[in-house]
């Protein structure tokens, strides 16, 4: 029994790291334990920890503190959690069964990077034409798209910061942007700058802030808040430092 609650806080610490909002992953974490006999259930989860206790009808109490670190957004990890959670509140699956479902899908591996390569370079080129920028401009952004995915891969891998990759991609958008004018390629910064901070733009966090706070849990809700505000200080830091202080 004991095994099946510490399945149950790897269950909720996963859809966490994928990206769910605290209200979901707190009530999903309390609906399990009582589904496994739990006499109570005590979730706190904050963006960067969470603390979970489960109170036995034998008297006994289980808990389990986890350090909440790199969350992102893995929407078929999170559909895959949900319904195992689903299928542990009705009963359905035995503790082997939990056990080798969570392991299947805590190791599904995230698209290649060359997918995402592809998709900033379509999004950066859609969203230039969709602000009324050249099939030209376009075209450019598309390019830039695919330097900026790849700017974020590898500043992820010597600082593991949200912060620090938003600002180093912006720096890199607004130069060559700026790059493309100098060389008459394009005729103005703005559509081609636009069209690729859109894919930067940190709207799921800023969603799940919302959502969070609407649901009353305040401080995960304005940790939230604050870290989509830091993201878009930093995109804003990156275009300022290049056009402005750089002189470009």
């Amino acid at each position: 029994m004991v095994k099946s609650f510490g399945y149950i806080i790897n269950i909720g610490e996963q859809m966490l790291l994928s990206g769910a909002e605290v209200h979901r992953v707190e009530e999903s974490i309390s609906r399990m334990g009582y589904a496994l006999g739990a006499e109570r259930v005590d979730v706190f989860i904050i963006t960067s920890s969470m603390v979970v206790t489960f109170h036995l009808k034998n008297g006994e109490t289980y808990t389990q503190t986890r350090r909440i670190v790199s969350a992102s957004t893995d929407f078929e990890k999170l559909h895959q959690l949900n319904e195992l959670s689903r299928n542990i509140c009705s009963g359905d699956l035995s503790e082997a069964e939990i056990e080798k479902r969570l392991k299947n899908i805590s190791s599904l591996k995230r698209f290649p990077v060359w997918v995402e390569i592809i998709c900033y370079s379509v999004i950066a080129g859609a969203f230039t034409l969709f602000f009324g920028g050249t099939i030209t401009e376009s075209v450019f952004s598309l390019l830039i798209g695919a330097i900026v995915r790849t700017v974020i891969y590898f500043s992820e891998k010597v600082i593991s910061n949200k912060v620090f990759s938003k600002f180093i991609s912006s720096a890199v958008i607004t130069f060559l942007a700026f790059l493309l004018v100098n060389f008459k390629l394009i005729p103005d910064v703005d559509k081609t700058i636009i069209g690729n901070i859109m894919t930067l733009i940190p709207g799921i966090g800023l969603t799940n802030a919302l959502r969070d706070l609407f649901t009353g849990d305040s401080i995960a809700g304005l940790l939230r808040f604050i870290e989509a505000v830091l993201i878009a200080l930093a995109i804003a830091a990156g275009y300022f430092i290049v056009a402005v202080l750089g002189g470009v």
